[in-house]
């Protein structure tokens, strides 16, 4: 015996053994996550409501970025205060995105 027909042996033996988990049907809490621009700062207000409502915002900012860079700053500057007031998570992408979530989502970095 080989240390091949050993090991077709230990494999045949666990193909056997099957484990079966309940299957939850409904999900208990939904969570939605939104796509949507930062195109100044008026929407600073209106992101941070509906992440107060629990969605994850993803906002596209380059459009904002590359129009006008001291508005862009500006709202930046916004909604990193707002993000700290309401103990949401704040992070920047390298493809001109911010993800915002609400305080119970938090983002490992």
């Amino acid at each position: 015996m080989g240390f091949k027909d050993w090991l077709r042996g230990v494999l045949a033996e666990k193909k056997t053994d099957t484990i079966e988990f309940p299957e939850d049907t409904e999900p208990k809490e939904k969570l939605n996550i939104r796509i949507d621009n930062l195109t100044g700062l008026d929407d600073v207000e209106r992101i941070a409501n509906l992440v107060k409502q629990g969605n994850i915002m993803f906002l596209k900012i380059k459009d904002l970025q590359k129009k006008d860079i001291g508005q862009f700053q500006t709202a930046i500057q916004k909604m990193k205060r707002v993000c700290s007031q309401f103990n949401f998570d704040l992070v920047g992408l390298e493809d001109g995105y911010l993800v915002v979530t609400p305080s119970f989502a938090k983002i490992e970095r």
